[in-house]
């Protein structure tokens, strides 16, 4: 065939503009609704029709935001720790009786909530809720199994130290908040607060947040000839109020610093920079969620960002970049992410810089908005297509104290966002005046350069074990 005949064909597959999207399908969150046993415990069932494997999970809206500075980390052990031994198996056994029900059992903690949780066919419900209420209930936290859980946790943080990627986001929450701000710290602890843990730290802070009257059961996946409330009532009826549950304790989330700064972690002979530019963020709880929600996908949420468009597609600095808000109970971070060549560290920081100074000076474009609009809206019903997913939204309900009709009004208050109001969130809660910029690489490198963008004070760390630094104006 010839070069000509190569070219029409080619002309025939070829379109001249982007296909459009179709139309999002309708789509409901699950009904639920919540009941309470005599002991305060809530109950949630949420019937799927089809979906023979059940997910359960007993959460409680206490995680490692609520726990003292001197024991950052106990929270997470504490919840490694729940399945590794009751009174009535050992990890082992306890690994086996899941087994022999097919099903798998799971403990866990994060910033806001602690959860137990199990997988398992519908047929065999009741046996596997005796299983968490076991685990939840009736912990021992055997001395061997938290040192080696603990030890474990010890050996990830040196590990850490090596990977620049986590270098750069413990050293990111670490400058912009002020110290004793819990988000300013991993969520399961540092290498001074992990090493004074102990199964006694465990056993502690287990007898401070047991407690039924703060807990909530939900259960997901076809419900068919299944009481829930009557299977919950019989496994967790006969648990009685502890009152134990911590009061809030009254943490500080100000700022570090409201200026401008940059802190460099050198890492001698580094090919690469991995950038963080942000500052201290927002609680999930805003009046303005979904405008936020649209304007942080457009700035760096998806693959079409304005920060992926400029690094990636227009200057080729990287394979990624990125940009969002971590919506905790109290004010988590707000970071761009990028890793991108040494030699063009500085030139990425500044686009970066000005990206986020473009999104709030002024409205977005009508297809910026549609795109995110549809995309945000289309992909709602993909979060949800397990049991698994449906009850850790509802978790998520519960551990942040959101209205139960949040998911059901989601789509509609996504399509709602316009111009005017992603303009007003980002002016609101866009600060690049007050980022912080925490750059992890090859200091000689770019140091220069860096000096001459004067994007604010620079310190240089050298060394960030011995603590030795380097300040440039």
């Amino acid at each position: 065939m010839s070069a000509t005949a190569d070219q029409g064909a080619l002309d025939d597959v070829v379109v001249p503009a982007r296909p459009r999207h179709a139309d999002p399908r309708p789509y409901q969150f699950p009904a639920f609704e919540r009941q309470s046993l005599a002991n305060g415990l809530g109950v949630i069932p949420v019937h799927l029709p089809g979906r023979g494997l059940l997910s359960a999970t007993l959460i409680t809206p206490a995680g490692a935001g609520e726990e003292p500075a001197s024991q950052a980390g106990v929270t997470a052990l504490m919840a490694r720790s729940l399945t590794e031994g009751t009174r009535r198996h050992d990890a082992v056994g306890l690994t086996e009786a899941a087994e022999r029900l097919g099903a798998t059992i799971h403990a866990e903690a994060g910033w806001d909530g602690t959860s137990v949780g199990v997988d398992v066919p519908a047929g065999r419900l009741a046996e596997a809720l005796d299983l968490v209420a076991e685990v939840m209930a009736e912990p021992t936290f055997p001395e061997p199994e938290v040192e080696r859980l603990r030890d474990e946790r010890l050996n990830d943080l040196l590990q850490a130290l090596a990977d620049p990627r986590r270098r750069a986001d413990d050293g990111f929450v670490e400058t912009i908040y002020a110290a004793g701000a819990p988000y300013g710290r991993p969520s399961a602890g540092t290498r001074d607060t992990v090493a004074g843990l102990d199964a006694d730290s465990c056993r502690a802070l287990h007898g401070r947040r047991f407690d039924p009257a703060a807990m909530t059961l939900i259960v997901g996946g076809d419900l068919t000839g299944l009481d829930v409330v009557e299977l919950a009532a019989a496994t967790f009826g006969g648990l009685g109020q502890t009152n134990a549950a911590d009061a809030p304790l009254e943490h500080s989330f100000e700022p570090a610093s409201r200026e401008r700064h940059v802190r460099v972690l050198h890492r001698p002979g580094s090919v690469q920079t991995e950038i963080r530019v942000g500052h201290v963020g927002l609680p999930r709880r805003i009046p303005d969620y979904h405008a936020l929600s649209v304007m942080s996908a457009i700035l760096g949420g998806l693959f079409n960002s304005r920060l992926n468009r400029k690094l990636r597609e227009e200057k080729g600095y990287t394979y990624g970049a990125h940009a969002g808000f971590e919506l905790r109970r109290g004010p988590g971070p707000f970071a761009a992410r990028a890793a991108v060549n040494t030699d063009v560290t500085v030139p990425a920081v500044v686009d970066i810089v000005g990206e986020l100074d473009r999104i709030r000076s002024g409205p977005v474009g009508d297809d910026e908005l549609h795109a995110a609009r549809d995309y945000l809206v289309g992909v709602f019903p993909l979060r949800f297509e397990t049991p698994g997913a449906v009850v850790g939204a509802i978790a998520g309900l519960i551990v942040q104290d959101l209205p139960f009709d949040e998911l059901e009004r989601y789509r509609p208050s996504i399509e709602a966002v316009d111009t005017d109001s992603v303009l007003a969130a980002a002016r609101a809660h866009v600060r690049p005046d007050e980022a912080a910029i925490v750059l992890v690489g090859d200091a000689d490198a770019f140091l220069p350069a860096l000096e001459g963008a004067a994007l604010g004070p620079i310190v240089v760390e050298r060394d960030p074990d011995a603590g030795e630094e380097a300040s440039h104006d």
